[in-house]
């Protein structure tokens, strides 16, 4: 590459909130270099340290929540701002009030929320109803949110089907997210027959819809909605159109899921998003 052909500028700043997993591609393991390859700085906050993800036999975990208050106060007194801030898994109702405190000191900046909660109609062993009640709350920070299906549902106090969503039923699904707070939604995991959807709302009521299909590749795996959180977040701070940048998490996903059946990788281990990074470095 020559050098008249490098593009410099200043990169936006994310402040990454999310547990770290040593093993098994997920939360911060795969938001950091993602993000880095979106030509966003990122900064992480872990809230949890595993050695592995919860998906095998065993794991080590250690729970940051008595590091973070004074971690992210460390931040503030040095005067140090985000252009956004993205978070992911919390594993406590307290986890939530330190983010929460947080947030408090930066009133203007761009929060994404991820509102990790649940899949397959269930919420997480570790999601008691106050974490659940403390996450509605979350919510009305939030500039823009990606919950799967479980997810909204468990939000709504909607009861929970896997498919047979019609789009009124959806809108108002995304009306109910909007009313607490959020400007963008993007409903993920819906299935039609062999495809995925997202459906996209915008606006403080939901006055513009666009619904995303993909054809799946397969089976649901660990991590994908990590991944898909992280180039919204990331989008987001570079100005990319919402649409869009549910269209490209979406492709991104599929072709890392196809390459990941292809090598016979196991399902435990993510997707083997290293090969496609490529794909996410070009500016829009």
């Amino acid at each position: 590459m020559h050098a008249q052909s490098i593009r410099y500028f200043v990169p936006k700043k994310l402040a990454l909130i999310n547990d770290l997993a040593g093993y098994g591609r997920c939360s911060l393991t795969e938001a950091l270099p993602v993000i880095s390859a979106m030509r966003v700085q990122a900064c992480p906050v872990p809230t949890s340290l595993f050695s592995n993800h919860t998906g095998f036999p065993i794991h080590f975990m250690h729970d940051c929540t008595p590091y973070m208050p004074d971690y992210l106060d460390a931040w503030t007194r040095l005067g140090i701002r985000f252009d956004g801030i993205y978070c992911g898994f919390l594993g406590s109702a307290g986890q939530v009030s330190v983010v929460e405190d947080y947030l408090r000191t930066c009133p203007d900046t761009l929060f994404i929320l991820d509102p990790v909660l649940g899949d397959h109609g269930k919420p997480y062993r570790t999601v008691t109803q106050e974490h659940c009640r403390r996450m509605k709350s979350l919510l009305c920070r939030a500039g823009i949110i990606t919950p799967n299906i479980t997810e909204a549902c468990l939000l709504t106090d909607t009861p929970f089907r896997e498919s047979g969503w019609e789009p009124e039923q959806l809108l108002l699904l995304a009306r109910q997210l909007h009313a607490m707070g959020p400007e963008r939604v993007v409903i993920t995991g819906l299935r039609e027959g062999e495809d995925y959807i997202n459906f996209i709302s915008e606006g403080t009521s939901g006055q513009k819809t666009t619904v995303n299909r993909a054809h799946s590749a397969g089976h649901s795996w660990h991590g994908t909605g990590d991944i898909f959180a992280s180039i919204i977040a990331a989008d987001a701070l570079n100005a990319v159109p919402f649409p869009r940048s549910v269209e490209k998490a979406a492709y991104f996903i599929r072709t890392c899921i196809e390459a990941s059946v292809r090598l016979g990788i196991p399902e435990a281990d993510g997707v083997c998003f290293e090969n496609f990074l490529g794909l996410l470095t070009q500016p829009e």
